[in-house]
């Protein structure tokens, strides 16, 4: 999806102009754009013939500060209302009928902004640029004259140098080669975007159910291969959703190549970075996420003043969906759990609908995670069938409409035909989470009147402060001969007690195993990793006073980078210490830490030899931490440790740089001065405490989840 910085500073703009944001009711407008754009000096000229509904005289426009608008044609005026920071207010008045065309030229070239989004992690934005390394414009860029309260349908002809290709939304190039890229959308649109350089073309005509449409891949050096896995994989996922929510809307899908560090989903393609585009596992990840958002955001647009759900929706009809394909949707689930437990603390906490878009760590683990078990939950509430049926409604309800969490519930309602309001009142309005507790389990044989049996009681309890929360909580108990039993608690207060007749003994009871539910996680749950550390409000960087020159000042570079903007932490040489605080989280660093010893102590699942810079994960061979930079973690009671160590100075800055987006990982050896990714993994999570056995502990044969929403 987009760029939320977009919507969020057009709302804040015409709020301030006495307009509103886009509404359910939206107008919409015509542009007719003719745009020539000199990449090297930086500029663009452009004539916009604009056909405007014809119930309404007046029209805010904003449009980049010093291209100053005139009236080429029509029956209009257009005076300056207010300058905004890198945007300028313009007041269209229309005085007689028919369109109106606005000529207007100038330069836009922003440099790149770092945007912090928690500890060791940044990204880079800009308000819009066109240079000799590429174009990119979209409505903050203030390229065509945008209408804050307004759809648009458009069509744009782009004049640029010889070998340079413009790619927009739906339809399009014509023939680029030409120095002439042209695009067509017919379908209202809540943005226009220009991309442009000297791309390499890769496309293939592609079927979905009943709708033909065109892949293709925007390259900035040719590779076919490269080229052809995407297309391959663009025709794979636009059938995956076509068949779940409803026909493909847009005339092509295309991979864009960016020339920074992107993941951007606009209507019809993706904006993503060069490095990005070259990881293996992207074209199964992030880029089935781009693409869905073509119905999630780019289909159905998003009401941002009440609520962006699509986050949540994409998330988990991709990234959850896939994962649950393959037997891992628990994994998935546990794993936006423990982002919120590891992220959002009292002060950071915010009900789902105030989610714009993500701003750091806090943030995605509520407008993704959270929003992502909403539906999950919802799912589970109505069955799959009336789930997959909402989905449909809510894609042929609001097909390019603004819509909100409440135009959601409607399209879901008349699915299921049930009342949803508490359900969405519940989980879009309400911060925080249930903390489940499992009590006064208790087992007796069965009445005097049935003939064999036993009967399994016990309780689930909300613990946490506050109103409880109304949840419906699976169960599953384990017999000593037999198939497991599930049911389903409904615990819509402080408590709720459960009764379950058995014909074999209980051994074993577990309490939302799979999670199902949007709530705490409990000791035993989930394993240590980076994310307790990085979520930690407070820490301790510990740096090795031993170690060589380079050593120390890569070390010292790496915590400097990472405490920035985080006033909670401090940095210490481990010779200044008599003790290791037991009330932070603490990072220690180098082979040469004097406190090495007492991780070693701590860890499990690995065996540290610091004397000959050796370690073991598990039962696999000894590695020689000369050769490979490790990262482990630890619990000591329930505070956070990490442990990391170079081979090479050189390979710090990228460790500091990387490592912030390993999160879910326990541990991870690199190897090099990028340094490159060899080994990654979680410990072992232990049992959870809502689990309670009834006799002594074995093995138990694993019971799999539900079956996965698509096979």
């Amino acid at each position: 999806m987009r760029n939320r910085f977009v919507s969020s500073l057009l709302l804040t703009f015409s709020t301030l102009l006495g307009s509103t944001h886009v509404a359910a009711a939206a107008p919409l407008v015509a542009h007719d754009l003719d745009a020539r754009i000199d990449p090297d000096a930086g500029t663009l000229q452009v004539r916009d013939t604009l056909t405007f509904p014809d119930a309404r005289p007046d029209w805010l426009l904003l449009l980049h500060a010093g291209m100053e608008p005139e009236v080429a044609s029509g029956n209009a005026r257009i005076d300056v209302a207010e300058r905004l920071e890198h945007l300028t207010g313009y007041r269209l008045r229309i005085t007689g009928p028919g369109p109106v065309t606005l000529a207007y030229e100038g330069s836009i070239r922003h440099a790149r902004e770092q945007i912090a989004e928690g500890m060791g992690r940044a990204r880079e934005w800009s308000r819009g640029t066109i240079s000799s390394e590429g174009v990119f414009l979209d409505g903050n860029s203030g390229w065509y004259p945008r209408i804050p309260d307004s759809l648009q349908t458009f069509s744009l002809a782009v004049t640029l140098p010889q070998g340079w290709t413009a790619v927009s939304q739906g339809e399009g190039p014509g023939d680029p080669t030409s120095g002439l890229s042209t695009w067509r959308e017919p379908h209202p649109q809540d943005d226009i975007y220009l991309i442009a350089a000297p791309f390499k073309r890769y496309v293939e005509q592609v079927q979905a159910g009943d709708t033909a449409f065109e892949a293709q891949v925007y390259l900035r050096e040719a590779d076919a291969g490269l080229a052809q896995g995407y297309l391959d994989a663009t025709e794979r996922y636009i059938n995956l959703y076509s068949e779940l929510i409803g026909d493909y809307p847009f005339a092509k899908f295309a991979l864009v190549e960016n020339f920074w560090e992107t993941g951007y989903g606009m209507p019809s393609f993706t904006l993503l970075g060069p490095q990005v585009i070259r990881l293996p596992f992207i074209v199964h990840t992030s880029y089935p996420h781009e693409i869905l958002h073509n119905w999630w955001g780019n289909g159905v647009y998003v009401d941002y003043a009440a609520g962006n759900w699509a986050e949540g929706l994409t998330t988990y009809l991709a990234d959850h969906l896939l994962r649950e394909a393959v037997g891992e949707g628990w994994v998935y689930r546990r794993e936006m759990l423990k982002g919120y437990a590891d992220y959002v603390r009292d002060s950071s906490d915010f009900p789902v609908v105030d989610f714009r878009g993500r701003h750091g760590a806090a943030s995605q683990a509520i407008g993704y995670g959270k929003s992502a078990m909403l539906f999950h939950m919802l799912r589970r509430q109505l069955g799959d069938e009336a789930f997959k049926a909402g989905l449909a409604r809510v894609w042929t309800d609001n097909r390019f409409r603004v819509a909100g969490f409440a135009d959601l519930r409607r399209s879901f309602e008349a699915a299921s035909g049930r009342d949803l309001g508490d359900f969405f009142a519940t989980w879009t309005t309400r911060i925080g989470a249930p903390r489940l507790r499992l009590s006064e389990v208790a087992v007796v044989p069965a009445d005097a009147g049935a003939a064999e049996g036993f009967e399994l009681t016990g309780r689930i309890e909300q613990t946490q402060g506050g109103e409880p929360f109304p949840v419906r909580v699976p169960v599953i108990v384990h017999q000593e001969t037999g198939d497991p039993i599930s049911l389903v608690v409904e615990v819509g207060g402080p408590s709720a007690d459960f009764k379950v007749r058995l014909p074999s003994a209980p051994i074993r009871v577990a309490v939302d195993p799979w999670f199902d539910v949007f709530r705490e996680l409990l000791p035993g749950e989930t394993p240590v990793a980076l994310s307790n550390l990085f979520g930690s409000e407070r820490g301790l960087m510990i740096l090795p006073a031993g170690a060589p020159e380079a050593l120390k000042d890569g070390y010292r570079g790496l915590a400097e980078a990472w405490k920035t903007g985080h006033p909670g932490w401090e940095i210490r040489w481990d010779d200044t210490l008599t003790s290791l605080p037991d009330d932070r989280a603490v990072w220690l660093m180098g082979w040469e830490s004097r406190w090495i010893d007492r991780f070693a102590q701590l860890a499990q699942g690995v065996a540290l030899e610091p004397e000959q810079r050796r370690l073991r994960l598990g039962d696999e061979d000894r590695l020689d931490g000369t050769q490979v930079s490790p990262v482990l973690t630890a619990w000591q009671d329930r505070q956070p440790l990490g442990w990391l160590a170079a081979s090479d100075p050189a390979a710090l800055p990228g460790i500091a740089r990387k490592l912030p987006h390993y999160g879910k990982y326990s541990y991870l050896i690199f190897s090099g001065s990028a340094p490159d990714n060899q080994v990654k993994g979680q410990w072992p999570s232990g049992d959870s405490v809502l689990a309670s056995w009834l006799g002594p502990r074995r093995a138990l044969a694993p019971v799999a989840e539900p079956p996965a929403l698509v096979p």
